[in-house]
């Protein structure tokens, strides 16, 4: 009897042992209670064997839980905080599907044997959960040394720099470019090809763990970048503008514009010419693109003109018919996110000399020609009616009225063609100039000259009179240039 109780009491010594050491000196205090007095009930009765067995029931399993080694609770149901841990990060991982996901705190627990366990769970995982920091790796942009954005990955933030660059080079330059011969072959005519295409900034990435919410997609990143930052510079107050309009057009608030220019208030009346303090936006890389490109180019003919004192004046003839020339221009073309800053000529040839046009001019004076230019037809008066649509009907020339003097003089060298009454005219004089050139002279009072009669510029064809269908004193002019009505004022000189 004695020895079953003792192999009774040593099998319930070993199951009292921790398999972690206690941190609590009561809980231990309190075992070795229990142990001794199990042990005084087993000597006196057999019976004792039921309360030991009852008593070692009541030893369990706690989990302490800590956080980069600071201890939140503890917890009975190690699975209930795993799983809740893993909710938390999945939950997350949906939110940010395409991002690598880690936890940022060290999560440490640690199991311990103790009498009568008693733990909160649902406090102790809340507290957990509220914790725990899920951060996403991350690769951060750099410019220059500057961080700028955030990534999912250096292959998104060098997939960044390609779209910046697909903005002033197609894929196919790209690609062309990256398999460049180190020698290149002569370009035809008109062909161009891309030489180089860079980011002048010094761009760097770098490996972060970073909020999710930091991280940017591929075309935020891109706007981002292209925005740019501001910059200051100066602006000069042009007619019509206010402090509104001069903040819109660079995207300040009227506010932000005054504390950039604290010399000047709100009702200030800006005077033209002033200069304020602004901002411009400036991006962030500049895409520098060099291009080289053949072309052929015209080269225009120069214009000679030969005077000859045997040709009549007014007239003209072609000595020589020119013609355009052509050359073959190189150039590299450098541009800073698009715009043009250098053109350089790396080589010129010409194809084809341009042939110059001659043209003999006139110089001879003949009294029956006329020069093409007319002088005016009275002694000063001005235009009391203009040519075009008057009255229901077309009014084919002009009148000139209330001169100083009612002298009619001829335009233009020339001929008499007619003189005298031509119904609704009156008194007409038509003269012709022997270059193309007629010109019509209505309404005189009385006439001077003659059909077949030769006539100088400026002298007298008669006096300005109101024959004909008249409503006062003038001269109706009119101009005719190869038998087509022309509106004088275009001749007039």
């Amino acid at each position: 009897m004695m020895n079953r109780l003792r192999r009774v009491i040593n099998t319930y010594t070993k199951k009292q042992s921790f398999k972690h050491k206690s941190t609590d000196s009561r809980l231990s205090v309190l075992a070795k209670r229990a142990f001794v007095t199990t042990v005084a009930a087993s000597v006196i009765s057999l019976g004792a064997i039921a309360v030991q067995a009852s008593e070692n029931s009541l030893l369990g399993t706690i989990y302490h839980v800590y956080l980069n080694g600071e201890r939140v609770g503890a917890v009975e149901d190690q699975d209930a905080l795993n799983s809740a841990v893993d909710a938390k990060v999945e939950d997350t991982q949906k939110q940010y599907k395409d991002l690598e996901l880690t936890i940022e705190n060290q999560m440490t627990v640690v199991a311990e044997k103790v009498f009568r366990p008693s733990a909160d769970d649902k406090e102790t995982i809340k507290a957990v959960v509220d914790q725990l920091v899920v951060k996403a790796n991350a690769s951060a942009l750099e410019i220059n040394g500057k961080e700028i954005v955030l990534l999912k990955d250096e292959k998104e933030a060098e997939k960044v720099l390609e779209t910046l660059k697909l903005d002033y080079v197609s894929k196919e330059d790209l690609v062309s470019l990256a398999e460049q011969e180190e020698k290149l072959p002569e370009l035809n005519k008109n062909e161009s090809r891309i030489l180089d295409v860079k980011i002048e900034e010094k761009v760097s990435f770098s490996d972060k763990k970073v909020d999710p919410s930091n991280v940017a997609s591929l075309k935020e990143a891109v706007e981002l970048i292209q925005k740019g930052t501001k910059e200051a510079k100066n602006y000069e107050v042009q007619a019509g503008d206010s402090l509104g309009t001069i903040a819109e057009k660079h995207d300040l608030s009227s506010e932000e514009l005054l504390k950039m220019n604290p010399d000047i208030a709100m009702d200030t009346l800006l005077e033209i010419g002033k200069t304020l303090s602004v901002s411009a936006k400036i991006p962030y890389l500049k895409v520098i693109v060099k291009e080289e490109a053949s072309k052929n180019e015209e080269v225009a003919y120069e214009q000679e003109v030969i005077e000859d004192a045997e040709l009549p004046k007014g007239e003209t003839k072609i000595k020589q018919q020119g013609e355009n020339g052509e050359k073959n221009i190189r150039t590299i073309t450098t541009k800073e996110n698009g715009v043009t800053v250098k053109t350089e000529i790396t080589h010129e040839e010409t194809i084809k000399e341009p042939v110059k046009h001659i043209v003999v001019k006139g110089t001879k004076v003949i009294a029956s020609r006329g020069s093409g230019s007319l002088g005016w037809p009275a002694v000063g008066g001005y235009i009391s009616s203009k040519m075009g649509h008057r009255w229901g009907k077309m009014h084919k020339g002009i009148d000139i009225a209330r001169p100083s003097d009612r002298t009619i003089k001829a335009a233009d060298n020339g001929v008499v063609e007619s003189a005298g009454w031509d119904g609704g005219y009156g008194n007409k004089v038509v003269i012709n100039h022997q270059n193309g050139m007629k010109t019509v002279y209505a309404h005189l009072d009385s006439m001077s000259v003659s059909a077949g009669q030769t006539v100088e510029r400026g002298s007298s064809l008669g006096v300005m009179g109101t024959t004909g269908q008249s409503t006062g004193v003038h001269l109706h002019f009119e101009v005719y240039q190869d038998g087509e009505l022309k509106d004088p004022l275009q001749y007039l000189n």
